[in-house]
């Protein structure tokens, strides 16, 4: 454990709703480990826990997971020291009234944070931190405080444990992969974790005419389900179109958190999907795209513009996040949407350089609570 000697030891309950393929709950889960890694005490509220089944088997110490039922059990609850509401979940009226009546008890001061969606548009530095009046319901007289994570020093930071560089470091490529069954011979391998992506058949098209041989490892769920799809509708409209075999495809099982690290670590490209798997990709160091969860008002392309804007794209990159997310014409010429790996590189190398000298977001989250009074 890596007791964080600064930071008073607080109980700390988070709320997670799952809304969509487990993202949310795989933010709140690191989240809740690397505060239990810290020396924190937390209980991790999900309206579905399924997922963890997979996603962290074997559970970690510190933390208690409660089943977020409608209504709350709240029997034998006392609420803790700081309520984290993720990504805008709406905790119940039964518990905001026992935490009113458990700070005024204690002497407590009222520790209730606002876990908001990562971005690096300009509203997530401009809100960071920013306190929130409570004027009605059972939190009347309690204020919260909107928490930006996020890409620069004025934001909230990124979820990094303490010694990940040091297991980046020591991860051996070949041999996990050998225990995933990968038949690695050394071709190039990419990582898919994805929704429905415009571009995936393009890309499979540009994997299958390399002269590069490259090895396709696609996540469980709707990545793969997509993948079989585009496969089966190519070889009946195409059936030569991969008849060099440059493009193998392997498909992994579910993976827990630390092997899907694994994974980003083992590839040579990644395609990641949402908020939990991008930064994981911007520790990894390799060159990755990005595809942003689709918002029906267009809200996306902005979020992934702005986030191209901080990474300082080159020109092949930012056109070929706009082919994958469906974006549209791209304002670069035609042929810069091509797949340049080897031009991506050294973005990605600087981009983690970068936020390695930023704070971590526990590290900042245990800072910025301790200064609520």
């Amino acid at each position: 454990m890596h007791q964080d000697s600064a930071a008073p030891k607080l109980h700390w309950d988070i709320f997670c709703r799952v809304i969509d393929n487990f993202g949310d709950l795989g933010v709140a889960w690191r989240l809740a480990c690397n505060l239990a890694e810290r020396g924190q005490a937390v209980r991790l509220w999900a309206d579905d826990t399924s997922a963890l089944a997979w996603m962290a088997p074997q559970g970690a110490p510190g933390i208690e997971v409660r089943a977020w039922t409608a209504p709350i059990d709240l029997t034998g609850i006392t609420p803790g020291d700081v309520l984290i509401e993720t990504f805008g979940c709406n905790i119940d009226a039964e518990f905001v009234a026992a935490y009113a009546k458990h700070t005024v008890h204690s002497g407590q001061p009222c520790r209730w944070i606002n876990l908001e969606y990562l971005s690096a548009e300009a509203y997530a530095a401009r809100c960071h931190g920013l306190p929130s009046p409570v004027i009605s319901g059972p939190g009347r007289g309690l204020t919260k405080h909107f928490y930006y994570p996020g890409f620069t020093a004025d934001t909230g930071g990124l979820l990094r444990e303490p010694d990940l560089m040091a297991r980046l470091a020591k991860f051996d490529r070949q041999a996990w992969l050998a225990r995933q069954g990968v038949p690695w011979q050394g071709e190039r391998l990419v990582s898919l974790f994805c929704y429905e992506p415009a571009g995936l058949g393009e890309l499979l098209d540009t994997l299958a005419s390399d002269a590069q041989p490259t090895r396709l490892l696609v996540t469980c769920g709707r990545a793969g389900v997509a993948v079989r799809a585009e496969v089966l509708n190519k070889n009946r409209r195409q059936p030569a179109w991969n008849r060099q075999d440059s493009l193998s495809i392997f498909c992994l099982p579910q993976l827990s958190q630390l092997d899907y690290d694994h994974l980003l670590w083992a590839s040579d490209v990644n395609f990641v999907r949402g908020e939990d798997s991008l930064v994981r990709a911007l520790w990894a160091g390799k060159p990755f795209v990005w595809q942003t969860y689709p918002q029906h008002d267009g809200a996306h392309a902005h979020k992934l513009a702005a986030f191209l804007d901080w990474l300082q794209a080159p020109a092949s990159l930012r056109a070929f996040h706009q082919q994958w997310n469906g974006l549209g014409p791209s304002a670069a010429p035609p042929g810069d949407a091509q797949f340049a790996p080897d031009d991506w590189q050294l973005c990605a190398t600087q981009a983690k350089a970068r936020l390695q000298q930023q704070q971590d977001l526990t590290s900042q989250l245990l800072s910025f609570t301790a200064k609520i009074h």
